[in-house]
């Protein structure tokens, strides 16, 4: 396997990104998180809801370093379109409602900015009777947060800026970068 060198820079369509979150920081950050996660649910058997596309990357590093073997499925919310929110999500979301009384769920996202998507998702599961639901994000943006929304693992806290990288994109481009990027230039 060809080995890539993280760069400092990089050109997405016609952006410029600079690194903000090294592979290796990112790596040492998710097995902490993972073990966190371990010691708190591993004996709760829990439903891992991972949010696409932006947290499949961090989602499959982080349950490959949990201690026990979860059941993942796959939610779709939409409401990012080259670097604004659209101001409206798009669900779609993968469980019939007998999956959930009774469960435990963790629900594994890349960022969390107003958090009001993610706190409409949690309503809905509680609704449907899961047991307990729980955060993790990767990222979390706490000066965007504008709604309570209780945020059980986080692996880094950023400023109100635009990233790109592992998992995340700039209209589809940009997801198999290593390292977490930050916008450059604001055209």
């Amino acid at each position: 396997m060809k080995s890539h060198t993280t760069r400092e820079t990089v050109q997405i369509h016609d952006r410029e990104f600079k690194l903000m979150i090294t592979p290796e920081e990112l790596q040492e950050r998710t097995i902490a998180m993972a073990h966190e996660i371990s010691n708190d649910l591993a004996s709760a058997d829990p439903l891992v809801l991972v949010v696409l596309n932006g947290a499949f990357i961090f989602a499959a590093d982080l349950v490959r370093e949990m201690s026990f073997d979860p059941e993942m499925q796959f939610a779709k919310l939409r409401s990012y379109h080259g670097l604004k929110s659209t101001g409206s999500v798009r669900m779609q979301l993968p469980y019939d409602d007998d999956d959930i009384p009774n469960r435990h769920i963790l629900i594994v996202e890349d960022i969390i900015e107003s958090g009001l998507t993610l706190h409409s998702l949690c309503e809905k599961l509680m609704n449907h009777g899961a047991a307990s639901v729980r955060l993790a994000t990767l990222l979390l943006k706490p000066n965007c947060l504008n709604t309570e929304l209780k945020i059980d693992y986080v692996g880094f806290e950023i400023p109100d800026e635009f990233v790109i990288g592992y998992g995340m994109d700039y209209n589809e481009r940009g997801r198999n970068l290593k390292g977490i990027y930050r916008i450059e230039d604001t055209k």
